[in-house]
């Protein structure tokens, strides 16, 4: 695969138009906060059979006093009803009885087992809307601190115009997989916020390979042109990248093929951060030191001037 210099300030370019769209819809839409951080409800069962998701949603309205999201999976016996107040689903010990009545008049499928045996009721939480608001306070803390360590890190290893590029592109992973969340209205719970950190560790590393590589042929060659040696790094870590990235790729798409709905948005948000991320370190990291000015001859100009302040009297 050919990077020239096009490729890269045309993905450059293609990145502000993306983290835009993720603005817009952060500002629009707003983000769907789970249970984890909103505080409510979430009760989990599975039924004897097969249940078409609408004719459950129809059942449960008739039982439910407030509004609540239902999702199924294992071929629909499996059900998570998630309601951010208390009602009758919750309040209620008789709900389950209610509920495989409800359904045994309909479907005749569970005329034979008797109504007790429809649903067997696996688990039931509560969490309080005040330690939900502890979650967004400490899990927007954990965040920005190691946003922080990252910065302080590539400050100091870095010429400024390097740093800014690593720093833009891990702001524009983290941003965009957000903005992705809003436009789908995809639940933001606890493991999305795990899978954002993974995000920061993944970008952060693309990055410094990407730079370092840069830093070496300019170290080597300074006599060819910035736009050259960048193209040249690319290439060279090209392979490297899509090798890490295709093989994380595929373990989490395992994992949102097989682990269920429990991890559904994590493995949304890491699947979608990592591609984000492959791209930002060529259409961002490698491209926005070469924009701010950035020089091939820049370490060899930095020598000469230690040279001549050693020099000095």
């Amino acid at each position: 695969m050919i990077i020239n210099t096009k490729v890269r300030k045309v993905s450059f370019a293609f990145s502000i138009l993306l983290l835009l769209i993720s603005i817009v819809g952060l500002s629009v839409k707003g983000l769907n906060w789970g249970i984890d951080f909103s505080g409510g409800y979430i009760t989990e069962f599975v039924t004897s059979h097969p249940i078409e998701s609408e004719k459950m949603r129809g059942h449960l309205s008739q039982i439910v006093s407030t509004d609540f999201s239902l999702t199924s999976a294992q071929d629909d016996i499996y059900w998570i009803v998630r309601s951010a107040e208390v009602s009758s689903i919750n309040s209620n010990n008789n709900w389950v009885e209610k509920l495989s009545q409800s359904l045994n008049s309909e479907n005749s499928l569970f005329s034979n087992g008797g109504a007790s045996q429809i649903i067997t009721p696996m688990d039931s939480d509560f969490i309080d809307s005040q330690i939900g608001e502890e979650l967004i306070e400490q899990g927007g803390l954990s965040l920005m601190a190691a946003l922080l360590v990252v910065l302080v890190y590539l400050a100091t290893r870095y010429e400024w115009r390097f740093a800014l590029g690593a720093i833009w592109a891990l702001l524009h992973d983290v941003i965009i997989v957000i903005g992705l969340f809003a436009w789908l209205q995809l639940e933001m719970n606890l493991t999305v916020l795990a899978a954002f950190l993974a995000i920061v560790g993944y970008s952060l590393n693309d990055s410094i390979v990407l730079l370092d590589k840069i830093r070496e042929f300019m170290h080597i060659d300074s006599s060819s042109e910035i736009n050259e040696l960048v193209n040249k790094s690319i290439q060279a870590t090209l392979g490297r990248t899509l090798i890490t990235s295709g093989t994380t790729l595929i373990t989490i798409s395992a994992i949102w093929w097989l682990a269920g709905l429990s991890l559904n948005e994590f493995s949304v948000a890491l699947f979608a951060g990592i591609l984000v991320g492959t791209f930002s370190s060529i259409g961002i990291s490698a491209t926005l030191p070469v924009l701010l000015g950035i020089k091939s001859d820049y370490f060899i100009q930095k020598e000469h001037e230690l040279m001549k302040l050693r020099e000095e009297p």
